[in-house]
């Protein structure tokens, strides 16, 4: 699988993305992460979740989490004015820009490492024209933008993405930070999932299931 180019999705919105991206190092000349901006609370809505951010006292954990993490890493790391934030008009400005590298460098460096407000018309102008784009606010308006972010997040709930990141390799799915080394494990060894203890995961019964609320 050396080089194999995997979707990774992600939204600017998740302090976790940011840090993922940040280290993809780690996977060296394993595969090469292809950015795909989809709408988070879009993939929340349509599996009927929250985001963390959303739980009271998961949210504080959460950030704390994240901060721990990036100070272990030695990534520079700083909360934006308020989150959860609107990150429509960034996402759009990253597809704008055909999503390369160093558009998404440079949002997410935005957001978190100098932690400005990536919602606000002003910041996204001073990114965008940092990049070479002059109307910023035009670019962004345009109905294929709208439709490609839109096109991305419906491609991403058909593989079955749930949360960000995500990065797909083939079938399967490695969801958040955290994974990355399953990741790396599986890349190295491609049966890790079929022998074991592994193999028998996918058809594992439910026990028990909660009633859901109606609203």
């Amino acid at each position: 699988m050396s080089g194999r180019d995997c979707d990774w999705y992600f939204d600017v919105i998740s302090p976790f993305a940011y840090l993922q991206w940040k280290t993809r190092g780690r996977l060296g000349d394993r595969v090469r992460l292809v950015p795909v901006p989809v709408v988070l609370g879009a993939l929340l809505g349509h599996w009927e979740q929250k985001g963390p951010a959303e739980i009271a006292p998961k949210r504080l954990h959460t950030y704390r989490t994240c901060q721990w993490r990036a100070d272990t890493l030695g990534i520079p790391f700083r909360f934006p004015p308020a989150h959860p934030f609107n990150p429509i008009a960034a996402l759009r400005l990253i597809v704008a820009l055909d999503a390369t590298p160093a558009v998404v460098d440079a949002l997410f460096d935005a957001a978190f490492r100098d932690g400005l407000d990536v919602s606000e018309p002003d910041i996204l102008e001073i990114i965008g024209n940092s990049l070479g784009l002059e109307d910023v606010a035009g670019a962004i308006a345009q109905p294929h933008v709208k439709n490609q972010l839109r096109a991305n997040t419906d491609r991403a709930i058909e593989r079955g993405v749930f949360g960000v990141p995500t990065i797909a390799v083939g079938d399967d799915l490695f969801w958040g930070d955290d994974s990355t080394e399953m990741l790396i494990d599986f890349l190295d060894n491609p049966a890790l999932f079929t022998t074991g203890e592994m193999a028998r995961l996918g058809s594992l019964p439910t026990g028990v299931t909660r009633p859901q609320k109606r609203s």
